[in-house]
């Protein structure tokens, strides 16, 4: 099956989060399936071309963006038999970040991302790729499927292209105001409430929830959660209209990068059956982190953009009660400048318990994973959620809230069974947050029901195996679909 992705991003080229880390693993793994599959980017100023020496591919695309005509030029690149292109147009790609910087979104983004869906239908054609399944990722790339109705509708490459939109999260929709609908060439028809019109302004989102022949998202909690209107960001309307085609299919993580068992960024080697390697982890880290290396002490950590979503409120509603308790806590992560200042403040306080690194540091993650005892995840909510899943490989117990795929991944460990993988809690409260916490350190103190939990964890199945069988299901029913409609 041929396949054609879009995605703002993907691993191991630029990333800003879990979207990166699923377009490099599921592309990956449905190659080792026999699919054809193709990716496309943005060329962004962040790809390093020394350790990907791209190839240009000797063609151009000259694509309208309102009253204007601009130029992308396509290059390549091939890794692990998944054909990446890059479409190249420095005036919106070679800036300091991918979305924005630190003071905020860049003001043209959506002139950017307006170039960029155009951009990959029209690179489509010129490289006679004739998909049969274009695979959309995410706002960036919700415009793909109303483009291709629009304006594509006559053209031969695509007349048996099917289209999936795949919703990672549903918080991050791509609106701008109507001022810009010049940017899309696009006649009036399309803004209205049915189509691209959300509460008077664009929603590129929202077009490829309306065009897109079927929906996903990325668990089966998150798929009926964003129905409702507590989690539907005012999109519930349509989700429940097009339920019938919106599929919950869960990520999985790429298991040969996180692999406790050959990792080469930990300072020991370890499995389910030999934990001694984690014993050396810990202590590495603490040593890394200048906290002192005693064994003995329970080890939390939380990785993560700091964020409302990510729960950071309920972090810092507990975090002097867990210092209270004689734990040490190690937090990775950037994010809103609220955030960052509040937490790096109470670290302060407790310079022999805790550390808080504002960064993401990709090597460190791996040693965090590994060295830790106890993983956070207090999310207010989780459309999957792949640190709890690096966190189970690893032995580190999640403490989770039960939403979306945290839901989905975690089940609550039993003592007298000596069943489950982790701690969840349902209302997202401090209190019920910290109850798990104190569940999951009571539970460190018990030595052999401490070592069954992180042996269930470290026994799951967390690889893209299942998940890309799932997807070549669906696309393979979508594209009859579409066939059976000419």
């Amino acid at each position: 099956m041929n396949i054609l992705m879009a995605a703002s991003e993907a691993v191991p080229y630029a990333k800003t989060g879990g979207l990166a880390d699923v377009v490099g693993a599921l592309s990956k793994a449905l190659v080792k399936r026999d699919a054809s599959v193709s990716v496309f980017l943005p060329l962004y100023s962040q790809i390093d071309l020394e350790r990907f020496p791209l190839k240009s591919t000797g063609h151009t695309v000259t694509v309208p963006v309102s009253d204007r005509l601009e130029t992308g030029e396509i290059f390549s690149h091939e890794l692990a038999g998944v054909q990446y292109y890059f479409i190249k147009n420095d005036p919106y790609f070679n800036r300091p970040g991918l979305y924005g910087t630190n003071e905020g979104d860049y003001a043209d983004n959506a002139a950017r991302f307006v170039f960029f869906s155009r951009a990959v239908l029209e690179s489509a054609k010129v490289l006679g790729l004739h998909p049969d399944l274009l695979h959309c990722h995410d706002w960036h790339t919700g415009l793909i499927p109303v483009f291709l109705k629009a304006a594509y509708a006559d053209e031969p490459s695509f007349q048996e292209t099917a289209t999936l939109f795949t919703i990672h999260n549903l918080g991050y929709q791509g609106i701008f105001w109507h001022y810009d609908w010049h940017l899309l060439n696009l006649p009036w028809d399309y803004f209205n409430y049915e189509a691209l019109e959300f509460y008077g302004k664009i929603n590129f989102m929202k077009g490829g929830l309306v065009f897109a022949d079927a929906l996903s998202t990325v668990s089966p909690t998150y798929a009926k959660e964003i129905q409702t209107a507590a989690y539907g960001c005012r999109l519930e309307g349509i989700l429940r209209k097009r339920r019938k085609d919106l599929y919950g299919i869960l990520n999985g993580i790429d298991t040969e990068e996180w692999d406790p068992s050959r990792d080469p960024t930990i300072a020991a080697t370890y499995d389910a059956k030999t934990l001694q390697g984690k014993e050396k982890c810990k202590t590495a880290l603490q040593k890394e982190a200048g906290l002192p290396t005693r064994k003995e002490i329970p080890l939390l950590a939380m990785i993560s953009r700091l964020s409302e979503q990510k729960g950071i409120d309920l972090l810092i509603g507990v975090f002097e009660r867990v210092m209270g308790t004689g734990a040490q806590c190690i937090i990775l992560g950037n994010g809103d400048k609220e955030y960052e200042v509040r937490l790096q403040a109470l670290a302060k306080k407790y310079p022999e318990q805790a550390v808080v690194q504002i960064a993401y540091d990709h090597s460190l993650a791996h040693r965090i994973e590994a060295g830790a005892d106890i993983f956070l995840m207090p999310s207010k909510y989780e459309p999957c959620g792949l640190s709890q899943m690096m966190s189970l490989r690893y032995g580190t117990a999640p403490v989770v809230r039960a939403t979306g795929g945290l839901d989905d991944t975690i089940t609550q460990f039993n003592p007298e069974t000596l069943k489950g993988n982790g701690f969840k809690f349902k209302a997202y409260t401090a209190t019920a947050f910290f109850r798990q916490i104190q569940n999951a350190l009571s539970l460190f103190r018990e030595k052999k029901k401490w070592r069954a939990l992180i042996q269930n964890g470290m026994e799951g199945d967390y690889s893209w195996n299942a998940s890309a069988e799932k997807y070549l299901k669906l696309y393979r029913m979508i594209h009859k679909k579409k066939r059976g409609e000419r």
